[in-house]
């Protein structure tokens, strides 16, 4: 495999991967496959794994979290500032990782390869290639 797959493959991978929890958070997953299946069992979620954030705060959290990982897919999909979008998905996988770690333990984290997720998207943050990037064109479009 080149690295422009790899590039593409991990650029497919990380957004599916937020995109797919979103949905998740909507109900939009059969309940038999889903892990949420409804924002209020996600806001539930958000708070045993945020336990030193106060309640009250929890919707906002989960909010944030959530326009996060959209947001990234999207741009990761298209390909738009792919380095900049692929460091902040490492950074947030990294902060959901530890957050899962500090309060339900680390068994979850290694189950669901949140670890694994971070380090892709942070390994995807250094290829600097174009491949089926929206930044190709921007960039060939201005010189």
């Amino acid at each position: 495999m080149t690295k422009r797959i790899i590039k593409l493959f991990l650029r497919l991978a990380i957004a599916a991967g937020f995109l797919s929890a979103s949905a998740d958070r909507f109900g939009w997953w059969p309940q038999d496959v889903s892990a949420w299946g409804n924002w209020n069992s996600f806001l539930e979620y958000t708070e045993i794994i945020n336990p030193w954030i106060p309640i009250s705060l929890i919707p906002t959290v989960a909010i944030v979290a959530t326009a996060a990982e959209i947001i990234f897919a999207l741009f990761l999909l298209i390909g738009f500032k792919t380095e900049l979008f692929a460091k902040l998905s490492g950074f947030l996988l990294l902060l959901f990782a530890l957050s899962m770690t500090f309060s339900t333990g680390i068994k979850g984290v290694f189950d669901y390869s949140v670890f694994s997720a971070a380090g892709a998207a942070f390994a995807l943050s250094l290829m600097k290639e174009k491949y089926l990037e929206l930044d190709t064109f921007i960039h060939k479009k201005s010189s």
